[in-house]
């Protein structure tokens, strides 16, 4: 394989996470060898064709079990859900490059990036479930996140406003609060893994602002608007609900008008 859209299509529909990972890191370090391809005759496979694992188990998310952070397992079962959303994104950052086609390279190099942060950021925390004496797998998880790209797969802006400027955007939201509780709880190592995963995504979610401005442009829309309408159609419940890390979402890219209106 020498294309970035062979790199992803087999990270797409290859089920093993080991093999997963080392082709996100494989296709990344040629990239950065000046070897990759962004050159694709083959047609794009549809959504339903995408693999995951057998596990773990898939729920709803309301059928998840409540555990509380301050005992062994609630602390395994929360860094288990956030390996899990971390799995998905890879899956989403591949998804986002392998399914868009006819925009500047530069958009596909940049969702490669983050794709690689993403399998970097799963195998950190897999890492410290192992430490914990768990491994991704063996608790459930919940099945909304790829349903985000199911609903959003011949829509590029509508892709965008969910996954990096709604799902993702969120981490800047509740992460600060669950790594000083993790502070407080002294697990030092939990700590640095949240921050990092925090600072990775504040620059996630501003290649999805730009990358989202861009676009608009090149339809001729108003972001601010279509940012409005996008959510309003795609957003299960309304719009998404704070409280909203401001000053993180400024940065990301975020605008004040669109942060009044998702507070009001």
């Amino acid at each position: 394989m020498n294309s970035v859209f062979e790199y992803a299509e087999a990270c797409l529909h290859r089920a093993d996470i080991d093999e997963k990972l080392a082709l996100t890191h494989s296709a990344m370090r040629l990239m950065n060898e000046g070897k990759l391809s962004f050159e694709s005759s083959k047609p794009v496979l549809p959504i339903a064709s995408v693999k995951f694992p057998e596990r773990p188990e898939l729920l709803p998310p309301r059928a998840m079990p409540k555990r509380k952070l301050n005992t062994a397992e609630g602390a395994a079962a929360f860094f288990h859900a956030i390996g899990h959303v971390e799995f998905v994104a890879i899956y989403l950052a591949w998804d986002l490059l392998y399914r868009f086609r006819g925009l500047p390279e530069p958009f596909y190099r940049d969702w490669l990036r983050v794709a690689d942060e993403e399998a970097q950021h799963f195998a950190l925390i897999r890492k410290h479930l192992q430490g914990m004496g768990r491994d991704y797998g063996d608790l459930p998880a919940h099945f909304g996140l790829w349903e985000h790209a199911t609903d959003t797969a011949d829509n590029l802006l509508a892709r965008l406003a969910l996954v990096p400027r709604c799902m993702e955007a969120r981490g800047l939201d509740v992460t600060p609060a669950l790594i000083e509780k993790f502070r407080q709880l002294g697990d030092t190592a939990g700590v640095a893994v949240l921050t990092r995963i925090l600072t990775d995504e504040v620059g996630h979610v501003e290649l999805g602002s730009r990358w989202f401005k861009y676009v608009c442009g090149q339809h001729g829309f108003e972001p601010e608007a279509k940012y409005r309408e996008l959510i309003g159609l795609y957003y299960k419940g309304g719009k998404p609900k704070g409280p909203f890390n401001r000053e993180m979402r400024i940065i990301a890219g975020f605008s004040n008008a669109e942060l009044d209106w998702l507070e009001h």
